[in-house]
C-alpha cells in the first residue's frame, strides 16, 4: 500500500515516524559503560526493537522509515541480520580515528526524508552529540516533531536545552527492569575490580564509591579549614574555606581535573591548568550537560575551597588558570597519588 501523500496527511498530524540510530553510539555506550570487555550485542538491539515497539503503543507512531549507522565491519557480533529482521535498513559507514561516520550520513538521509517524504511528521534520532543541533532546528522550522532517544550521559546538555526535556526519551526506560538491573550490576563490578587494581598499582587506600555520612561528619566544617598564611607582599591568594564535595556531578569534575593537571600541568611549565581549555575537554567528558551548568561546577568547586581561580596577563588577552589545592581532603581522595 502507498503511503500517504502530502495532501492527505499534514505533517503535524502525521501518525507515522522516521527513526535514525546512530548503532555505533549506542553499541560503544553500552560496552564502554556496562559491559566492557563483554559485547553488548543483545542490549542493543533489545533497545531498538523496544524503541520501535514504544513508539507504536504508547505515541501511535508507525516507524515507516528506520535506518541504523555503523561501522558494521569493526562489530564482532554481526547485527545487521537482526536489525533486518526488524525491518531496520543497515547504512554502513567507515568509521575514522577522529569522528563517528555516521552523523554526516544520518544527517544526509534525515534531509533526504524530510523533503521526499511529506507523510513523516515525525523525526526520531537515536544520538545525543551536539553537532546534530542545526538539523534538528532545521526539522523543527519545517513543522516536523523531533524526538532525541539516548542514555543521559551520552546526549549533550546544550542539545536537550535547545530541544527541551519533553522531547527526551530515556534509552534505560526501553530496557526491561531486570535488564537493566543487570547492566548496572555489571558495571558495579567492574568498578569495584579497577578500584582495587588502582589501589595496589598505588599501593595507596581505596576511594569509596560515594561519600558516606561519615564522609561528611570527618570534612571540616565552613570557615574552619587550613588557615591561610600570613598575607606578604607575595602571598598567594588563599583557598576559600574547606568543606566537602558530594555532588556527584561536581566530583567528576574535580576528578577529570586532576586527571588533566598530571597530563597537562608539566607540559605548561606550571602547576597550572588553563581554564578554557580544561572547559572544552570537559564538555567532552560531562557532554549531558549544557555550557552554563559545566562552568557553574568550577564555581562550586572553587567555593568548596577545592580549587581556584586567577587571572594571567598574555598576549593578546589575558587569561585564567585554575590551581588544584592538594589539601583538600576530596582531593586527597580522588588522588592519593599526589605530592602534598
Amino acid at each position: 500500500m502507498l503511503s500517504p501523500t502530502s495532501s492527505q496527511v499534514p505533517a503535524a498530524a502525521s501518525p507515522y515516524a522516521a527513526v535514525f540510530i546512530d548503532f555505533e553510539n549506542v553499541y560503544y555506550f553500552l560496552k564502554n559503560h556496562y559491559l566492557d570487555p563483554q559485547d553488548p550485542h543483545d542490549y542493543a538491539l533489545e533497545l531498538v526493537r523496544n524503541l520501535r515497539d514504544s513508539l507504536k503503543t504508547e505515541q501511535g507512531l508507525d516507524s515507516l522509515v528506520l535506518y541504523a549507522y555503523a561501522d558494521f565491519d569493526k562489530l564482532p557480533t554481526g547485527p545487521q541480520g537482526p536489525l533486518y529482521l526488524m525491518g531496520v535498513g543497515t547504512r554502513n559507514v567507515l568509521g575514522t580515528d577522529h569522528k563517528n561516520a555516521a552523523d554526516m550520513q544520518l544527517c544526509i538521509d534525515a534531509m533526504e526524508v524530510l523533503y521526499t517524504r511529506p507523510d513523516i511528521g515525525t523525526f526520531v534520532l537515536v544520538a545525543g552529540d551536539r553537532d546534530y543541533i542545526p538539523v534538528l532546528q532545521h526539522l523543527r522550522r519545517q513543522a516536523r516533531q523531533v524526538k532525541v532517544v539516548g542514555f543521559r550521559e551520552s546526549v549533550s546538555g546544550d542539545l536537550l536545552l535547545m530541544l527541551g526535556q519533553e522531547h527526551f526519551i530515556d534509552a534505560r526506560q526501553l530496557l526491561p527492569a531486570e535488564r537493566l538491573q543487570a547492566l548496572e550490576d555489571h558495571r558495579t563490578a567492574r568498578l569495584r575490580a579497577g578500584d582495587a587494581r588502582r589501589l595496589r598499582e598505588q599501593g595507596g587506600r581505596a576511594l569509596p564509591a560515594r561519600l558516606t555520612a561519615a564522609d561528611v561528619a570527618e570534612a571540616p566544617a565552613p570557615g574552619q579549614g587550613p588557615a591561610p598564611e600570613a598575607a606578604g607582599p607575595e602571598a598567594a591568594p588563599a583557598f576559600a574555606p574547606v568543606r566537602r564535595v558530594t555532588n556527584a556531578d561536581e566530583r567528576r569534575c574535580l576528578a577529570f581535573l586532576l586527571e588533566q593537571a598530571q597530563r597537562y600541568a608539566g607540559t605548561q611549565g606550571t602547576p597550572e591548568i588553563w581554564a578554557s581549555p580544561f572547559l572544552r575537554r570537559l564538555t567532552d567528558m560531562l557532554p549531558e550537560l549544557p555550557d552554563w551548568e559545566r562552568r557553574q561546577l568550577i564555581s562550586h568547586l572553587r567555593d568548596a575551597g577545592a580549587l581556584r581561580l586567577e587571572k594571567r596577563e598574555g598576549e593578546p588577552n589575558p587569561f585564567s588558570v585554575i590551581i588544584v589545592n592538594y589539601q583538600h581532603p576530596d582531593v586527597v581522595e580522588l588522588n592519593p597519588s599526589a605530592e602534598k
